[in-house]
């Protein structure tokens, strides 16, 4: 998943001066203290937030339910559906940190149903966030980080939601590169930032294109539709390509996606997320 992300620094920056107006009366110049917060069910989360972890330097901490989502696949899914059609969220254990104590807080979490998991929206119901500067990070079957970052900033309107980082449970193998050029890029590790070109102009899918999207979305558990156009760029050790798809929804309706699809050299064909 290689985009254009915004600074983070700068949102740091604006939190510290907000943070000095309302309670630091020193002359000490204002400091950010970060943390990784996540919460994971089957492992993919933990392993981003790890390397967020290292990668900055940073403690991080689990949300736990009290009543774990324990039971397979099908089980989790029916009493998430269930939670969210009540409007319930799952109690959680208080966490080893004092939230307040930071400034920056690196939030991950898997997408179910299309945003965060339950989980997290527990946390943020119940944890201050006022004022801070929220990186989120998530794990996705296909997608969702657009959704759930659009929820976060309509749910915390006195924090600041920076931009996010998402990838897919597939390619959580291939994470730390992606990360790493993620957090330079974004003002919070430093090194050479990779500027990362825009598509070219969408043109008609040609065979070879259709070849390679068909090798890249065949295998997935839903299909994904018919590409029509794409546009492409060439990235590190690779080209990326981007599919606007169409395709139907449940009722039989007419849907459109962008779906984004990266072949890098010497390695099959991979889409990196989906966007409806």
């Amino acid at each position: 998943m290689k985009k254009t992300v915004l600074t983070i620094a700068a949102a740091v920056a604006l939190a510290g001066c907000g943070s000095q107006q309302a309670g630091n009366k020193s002359n000490e110049p204002y400091k950010s203290k970060s943390i990784v917060v996540y919460y994971s069910q089957t492992g993919a989360t933990a392993k981003v937030a790890d390397i967020f972890s290292q990668k900055l330097g940073i403690e991080k901490d689990s949300i736990v339910c009290e009543e774990p989502y324990n039971g397979d696949f099908n089980q989790t899914i029916e009493r998430c559906q269930k939670d969210l059609q009540e409007g319930k969220v799952p109690a959680i254990k208080a966490l080893a940190h004092n939230i307040a104590e930071f400034d920056t807080i690196y939030l991950g979490y898997p997408v179910w149903f299309g945003t965060f998991a339950p989980p997290v929206a527990s946390f943020i119901k119940n944890v201050d966030l006022k004022g801070k500067v929220l990186v989120p990070f998530c794990t996705f079957g296909s997608g969702g980080l657009n959704t759930s970052s659009d929820q976060l900033k309509t749910q915390l309107p006195d924090a600041i939601v920076a931009e996010g980082y998402g990838v897919r449970n597939a390619r959580v193998s291939k994470a730390a590169g992606e990360i790493e050029t993620f957090l330079i890029n974004s003002g919070a590790l430093k090194g050479e930032k990779v500027v990362i070109p825009d598509f070219s102009e969408s043109q008609p899918v040609t065979d070879e294109e259709k070849q390679i999207f068909d090798a890249a979305c065949s295998n997935y558990q839903f299909p994904l539709g018919t590409p029509v156009t794409v546009g492409k760029r060439d990235v590190k050790n690779g080209v990326e390509y981007l599919f606007n798809v169409e395709s139907q929804n449940q009722d039989g309706s007419k849907a459109q996606s962008k779906i984004y699809v990266i072949v890098e050299n010497g390695s099959n064909p991979e889409f990196t997320q989906v966007v409806r």
